[in-house]
């Protein structure tokens, strides 16, 4: 692109201004990705004018592609549309001038909005239009899915290790597009530096840093599937540590054939951190110093440093002068010459490898021809396949010369104490210390003497070079107690330890010091002496030695407590014990006697007339001092008088036994002991309390302040009344709680009503009167006395006090019983259960008792009848009514809550009908314990109802005929149709039914004539029951039957097929039981009573049976079928009375014609009635045509 402005910079030189102007624009369509830096360049040739030409930027969007939308202008800043305003003043889009021609557009934040057709239009600067003045192309915007990615880690590596990375990278670009893919190391803040790369063209590349490796293959990049790229380095070197990355481009080829990358992105950085293996190495020697004396030792040090040095093979060599001592190879086992193979046999030298890196030589004592240059060889070995060795590299440091001395002493003693002044008793520690210029070279023998006061040297203890320690002669006793002891505590520093000191070990004490060294031929000889000395001064333990008592508290009151304080000087350490006796003269007596003594061991005695004493006192001996503290609590006179403290001062001897050094007597102190004073105060408040009678009177008297915490208090309770002139006792409390009721309480009979309660508070009393009357009215008091525990334990009065006066007013408490007045009407059906409630809607005191009294009016009755009674202490009685109606476990009472009442009569029958109230009485306590009766109330009425229940007896009423044969069975069903109660009970009895005498006939299925029966329903009316029942069976409701019927008996079978069907079967039938039959119930229910009555009867159809007679033939052929019998007694005489008449008519006319008529000779006509049939519907007689005399000549 620079090529190309700077071909049209030299046409424009060379003076083709002359042509027309031409504006000419990048090439399209450019796709560029989202977020994208993208530049445009635009450049104007064949102008005339200024040099530096303006140019205007606009866009033709797709949604509306003929609308121009103004971006950016070089020349008004006020070109920009308003969706490119602040793009451009913020500088995310801008124009560039390449040079006065020449411009590229910016947009530094690529959006997908800025797709489009992009015009660059250049002003004209001409005289006049000629040619173009602007240019388009187009710009595709794609998303930005060019992803690179990799696993931020840390590895550590050692050089020549392998190094593997992999980076993951995809596009979702759906133009035809290339990715190249580089691998790239930072160190630090240094430029990336390129290990290797796959070109957009697929060709592997690397910086010059990594050319070589990548051409010998220890630098790769391979592709694993599709997204997978692997950087490999065989062998890693120092060069190689920092981060590495993974860099990602994706390129697209313009329409002017030249490729752009559109997006680049980089991957998280691998940190790789590389240790070096260096294979050169360095060797030291080292020894603790140059310069010996014969007989010490000396160690000298090779040391080695390098890399890996466990995993290399070093030999080793010692030389001495150049000459061999020893050689050690990589197995580490020395190889010593035959000189020093035998000081190493005696343990005098020793060759070993203390580490990989460490080699030790060590001389344990040198000799003076040990004196020279020392030094060591270390050879690096490889080893071969075969398990050989091979020779290497191989270093030596410098010699070390070393000088070995002969011996020569050089030591110098120095002596310290722990004190040159310190107390009798007090340890005494004396140290010797023994300075050398160099090592010791033996032993030391060390004595210690004491020089006295009088210039008398003693050997205190001794140590020889041995380690042997001896007592002097005069020490030798206290040194077996372990008083004097000796030892070394360091080569060079010995002590001396006097415990528990004397007066006679004051001094100068001298430490003697020989060294002695042991010759080549084993003699121990002396190399030198030295000595030296200090001086300590002992301090008798006597000096200063004093005793004073003081008290703080020279007066206290009763019960107090004081302290007297025996204060010893000077101040003794604890190993120095003192005893100390304190002694006491009481008030009135000429001499003292010993109270307590506390002994040197830190035991404590009491004297023989310290009784009183012992519980009320505390001895004290301080930590810090031997001053000790005699403290008396609960003073009383007793403890009133003149006390002195004696101290004797004790030294303990070595031989454990003790010694009094001093005894000394302190001044006298003089106790008084007082009566504390009062500070009891009584509350004197007054109040008033009016109060229903039986209730508690609550009285209370208040101590606000007492003397003591321990203060008793006798507590007198008193009443006044108007009538009395001074206040009566009722009940005394004393200090030790024990009661004494006053003659006020014996007279009014008050000891069982009083309770008296003292107040967890200690100051607080109350006295209650239960039950209060109206007599207890009254003006109430109480007068409090203070008592006092002495330290004696005895008890005495200290003061006394009245409180104000509580003015008690006691009356009756007013009615206030009410119950619930609500009305009701209840109906309920026998056997039920009726709920009858009495509800308290208030009362007089909650504490009273309440009588409830139920009643009932009768109808027909005015008087009301007790049902029951639920006296005062909860007893429920039964009143008359119960026992008359038969009340008594019907009746059930429960209260379910305080003042509600309920009662249930159970099981109700139709004379418990009426009305129902109750009626409470109130009853209170009186405070005498009486009870009274205070109110009675009566509730509202309930009327209650009760029914029997309705009659439901049904019996089918629809029952076939039978026929059956004679010697056969019959069977009369009774079926109940439906019943009044489950509970009912059932008596059915089965008749036959039969017309009386001088009666009518009936029979079942065979009636009379319609005219018959118009004319005789007014007659039947009138008449008596024609049919004549007889009984064949019943059974009564508790299932007793009665007698069998004498013409059936014998014949009947009973049975009940279900609780509703009852069968009756006649059985070795006969014509004679031939007629009629139905069954008569009764249904029968138990009453509350358990008495059964009859609620209801009713009877069945009748049914009608027919026995054939198989005696007969024709006759009981014909009677038996209904059909036959019309046929052939019926059906055939009116067709013969018709053919009768016939036949007359035809004779009878006949006659006429031949006037041969009778009637004419006086002769009557002929009668001809109609034949009169009689039958029998039961069949039991057979038809007669009868045809009376003188129907027919």
């Amino acid at each position: 692109m620079k090529c190309f402005f700077s071909v049209l910079s030299c046409l424009a030189v060379l003076g083709v201004v002359s042509a027309q102007r031409q504006v000419a624009v990048q090439e399209g369509p450019l796709y560029r990705t989202e977020g994208s830096h993208i530049t445009i360049w635009c450049n104007v040739s064949g102008y005339q004018g200024p040099s530096e030409q303006n140019f205007q930027w606009s866009i033709y969007l797709p949604s509306a592609p003929e609308r121009e939308v103004q971006i950016v202008s070089t020349m008004d800043s006020s070109f920009p549309y308003a969706i490119y305003t602040q793009r451009v003043r913020s500088g995310k889009i801008y124009v560039e001038r390449v040079q006065g021609n020449s411009a590229l557009l910016h947009i530094t934040d690529l959006q997908a909005r800025d797709a489009g057709e992009y015009e660059c239009h250049t002003p004209n600067t001409d005289e006049r239009y000629f040619g173009s003045y602007s240019a388009k192309m187009n710009l595709v915007v794609i998303p930005d899915s060019l992803q690179s990615a990799a696993v931020r880690r840390t590895l550590h590596k050692v050089e020549q290790d392998p190094l593997e990375l992999t980076c993951e990278v995809a596009t979702e670009t759906l133009q035809h597009s290339h990715l190249s893919v580089a691998w790239l190391r930072q160190r630090g803040g240094e430029k990336p530096v390129e290990v290797i790369a796959l070109s957009r063209d697929f060709v592997l590349q690397s910086s010059s840093d990594y050319a070589q490796r990548q051409s010998l293959g220890e630098v790769r990049l391979d592709k694993l599937g599709s997204s997978t790229f692997r950087l490999t380095v065989f062998h890693v070197q120092p060069s190689d540590q920092g981060e590495f990355y993974c860099e990602a481009t994706e390129w697209i080829q313009d329409p002017d054939g030249s490729w752009y990358p559109m997006t680049r992105k980089r991957s998280e950085g691998t940190v790789v951190n590389v240790q070096p293996t260096d294979k050169e190495f360095t060797v030291r020697l080292e020894t603790e110093k140059r310069l010996y004396t014969v007989g010490e030792p000396v160690e000298f040090r090779c040391i080695l440093e390098g890399q890996n040095t466990p995993d290399r093979y070093f030999a080793v060599s010692w030389a001495f002068n150049s000459s061999l001592i020893a050689s050690m190879g990589p197995n580490a086992v020395p190889v010593l010459n035959s000189e020093f193979t035998h000081r190493e046999a005696r343990g005098q030298l020793k060759v070993a490898k203390e580490s990989d890196s460490v080699f030790v030589l060590k001389i344990y004592h040198l000799r003076q021809e040990d004196s020279g240059k020392y030094n060591c060889r270390v050879t690096e070995r490889e080893k071969t396949v075969t398990g050989e060795f091979i020779d290497k590299e191989s270093k030596r440091p410098r010699n070390i010369p070393i000088i070995v001395l002969p011996i020569k002493s050089s030591i110098s003693v120095e002596v310290a104490s722990n004190a040159s002044v310190v107390l009798e008793g007090e340890n005494l520690h004396l140290s010797c210390s023994i300075h050398t210029a160099g090592r010791a070279l033996g032993r030391f023998s060390v004595i210690w003497q004491l020089v006295d006061r009088q210039n008398r040297r003693s050997n205190v203890m001794w140590l020889d070079r041995d380690g042997t320690v001896q007592p002097g002669t005069s020490y030798w006793e206290r040194s077996s107690f372990g008083g004097v002891q000796m030892e070394q505590v360091q080569p060079n520093s010995f002590s001396l330890g006097i415990f528990n000191s004397r007066r006679e070990d004051e001094g100068q004490y001298e430490c003697h010091v020989t060294e002695w060294v042991r010759a080549v031929d084993g003699e121990w000889q002396v190399v030198g002496e030295r000595r030296a000395s200090t001086v300590v001064s002992i301090t008798a333990l006597e000096t200063g030695f004093a005793v004073t008592a003081i008290s703080r508290t020279p007066g206290v009151t009763y019960s107090d407590s004081f302290d007297l304080q025996c204060i010893i000087k000077p101040h003794y350490p604890a190993r120095v014990p003192v005893s100390v006796t304190w002694r006491f003269q009481p008030v009135g007596t000429a001499e003292f006697h010993d109270l307590v003594t506390f002994t040197r061991d830190g035991g404590v005695q009491w004297g023989d007339r310290s009784s009183s004493f012992r519980t009320r006192t505390a001895i004290e001996k301080a930590e810090s001092s031997n001053n000790v503290r005699l403290s008396i609590s609960r003073a009383s006179d007793t403890e009133a008088g003149k006390y002195q403290c004696v101290a004797e001062l004790w030294r303990r001897n070595y031989n454990n036994t003790w010694t009094r050094l001093a005894e000394r007597t302190s001044n006298l102190l003089e106790i008084r002991v007082l009566q504390p004073v009062t500070k009891l105060q009584v509350s004197k408040s007054k109040r008033t309390l009016t109060l229903v009678e039986n209730r508690p009177i609550q009285l209370n008297c208040s101590v606000k302040s007492q003397t003591s915490q321990n203060s008793h208090f006798a507590v007198l309770w008193y009443v006044h009344k108007p009538s009395d002139a001074d206040g009566k006792l009722i009940l005394k409390t004393t200090h030790n709680s024990a009661f004494e009721y006053g003659t006020y309480a014996e007279e009014e009979g008050l000891r069982a009503r009083l309770q008296f309660e003292r107040h967890v508070s200690g100051g607080l009393f109350s006295l209650t009167v239960q039950r209060a009357e109206v007599s207890d009215s009254g003006s109430y008091y109480c007068h409090v006395e203070e008592w006092l525990l002495s330290p004696n334990y005895a008890w005495y009065k200290l003061a006394e006090e009245v409180s104000g006066r509580t003015e008690v007013t006691v009356k009756q408490p007013d009615s206030r019983l009410k119950l619930s007045q609500a009305q009701g009407n209840l109906s309920v059906l026998e056997t039920r259960q009726v709920q009858l409630e009495c509800v308290v809607l208030n009362r007089t005191s909650a504490a009273s008792q309440l009588l409830v009294e139920w009643f009932v009016w009768k109808p027909n009755h005015p008087e009301r009848e007790t049902l029951a009674r639920l006296s005062r202490d909860a007893t429920f009685h039964y009143g008359e009514q119960a026992a008359k109606n038969n009340l008594k476990g019907r009746l059930h009472l429960e209260s379910p809550s305080p003042g509600v009442y309920r009662l249930f009569i159970q099981n109700v029958a139709v004379q418990d009908s009426g009305t129902y109230s109750c009626r409470v009485e109130e009853w209170l306590p009186s405070p005498g314990g009486t009870w009274y009766r205070r109110a009675e109330d009566t509730a509202g009425h309930t009327a209650v109802r009760v029914m029997r229940p309705d009659a439901a007896l049904q019996v089918d009423t629809v029952v076939p005929n039978a026929t059956v044969s004679e010697k056969a069975a019959f069977q009369l069903d009774c079926s109940i149709v439906s019943r009044s109660s489950q509970d009912s009970r059932f008596a059915v009895a089965w008749y036959s039914l039969r017309t009386k005498a001088g009666g009518k006939r009936g029979s079942p299925g065979l009636e009379d004539g319609e005219e018959e029966e118009e004319e005789e329903e007014g007659e039947e009316e009138e008449e008596e029951d024609p049919t004549e029942r007889t009984a064949l069976l019943s059974v009564g409701p508790d299932a007793v039957f009665g007698p069998e019927g004498s013409p059936w008996e014998g014949r009947l079978r009973f049975q009940r097929l279900s609780p509703l069907l009852y069968r009756l079967t006649v059985l070795q039938a006969s014509p004679q039981d031939t007629g009629n039959y139905s069954c008569h119930v009764e249904e029968w229910l138990p009453s509350p009573q358990k008495e059964w009555y009859r609620l209801t009867e009713e009877e069945s159809a009748p049914i009608g049976i027919r026995v054939l007679d198989t005696s007969s033939t024709l006759q009981s052929i014909i009677c038996s079928n209904d059909a036959l019998f019309y046929f052939v007694f019926f059906y055939p005489f009116p067709i013969f009375g018709i053919l009768i008449i016939t036949i007359l008519l035809v004779r009878f006319k006949s006659r006429n014609s031949s006037k041969n008529s009778d009637g004419k000779n006086g002769v009557p006509l002929l009668w001809i009635k109609e034949p009169h049939l009689n039958y029998s519907p039961t069949c039991l007689e057979p038809p007669v045509l009868s045809i009376h005399p003188g129907a027919i000549d």
